[in-house]
């Protein structure tokens, strides 16, 4: 026997090496059925939990955008409070920088924006505009926020109507800032999960 002749199989061979193959299969996804986790988003077949691209259609699926760095999830607006009284104020730029940052890493491959980082924002700029700068900052930034919760399918109700509503009309009866707050940091909270989730 040559050596060619070696890795040559009839006709009638090869379909039971198929069919030996595909019971194996089916007996492994069997076995496994309780870690299939999602389905392909082209050919809706199943996809095992560690599958890098789908084995029917060679898709690639959503666990390949899965970011290994994850953002913060746990912002609320008492921690704010407390920890900025507790920091002199410092606490409160640490968490808007971080919010500044964070919404440039969910958003920017999407929407192909950049939100100025707040600590140029606080320091430079407004002065530079007599604090006019700030306001333009944050209603784009809010209304960065509800795209991004929109485009993600996220029902919850951010955007740049909260900024002046809350914001800014809300001043007037003292609470409304905080509304605005905690409604933007509960967005970033989940926007940011979704994010960790999905990327």
């Amino acid at each position: 026997m040559d050596k060619l002749s070696f890795f040559c199989y009839t006709h009638s061979e090869l379909e039971i090496i198929r069919e030996f193959d595909f019971k194996e299969q089916s007996k492994f996804a069997s076995q496994r059925k309780e870690e299939i986790i999602m389905v392909c988003p082209k050919c809706n077949s199943e996809i095992m939990d560690e599958a890098v691209l789908c084995p029917e259609c060679m898709c690639r699926v959503g666990f390949t955008n899965r970011p290994t760095y994850r953002l913060k999830t746990n912002r609320s607006l008492i921690k704010y409070i407390l920890l900025s009284i507790v920091t002199f104020g410092i606490y409160s730029l640490i968490a808007m920088s971080g919010v500044s940052s964070d919404i440039n890493i969910i958003a920017e491959k999407y929407d192909g924006k950049k939100t100025m980082h707040f600590l140029l924002v606080t320091f430079v700029l407004s002065w530079l505009t007599f604090g006019i700068y700030p306001i333009v900052w944050f209603h784009k930034l809010s209304d960065r926020i509800g795209d991004e919760l929109d485009r993600r399918g996220i029902g919850y109700d951010f955007g740049m109507k909260d900024y002046w509503l809350w914001a800014v009309l809300g001043s007037l009866i003292v609470i409304g800032p905080f509304i605005y707050l905690h409604k933007l940091l509960e967005s970033m909270n989940l926007i940011s999960a979704d994010y960790n989730e999905r990327g």
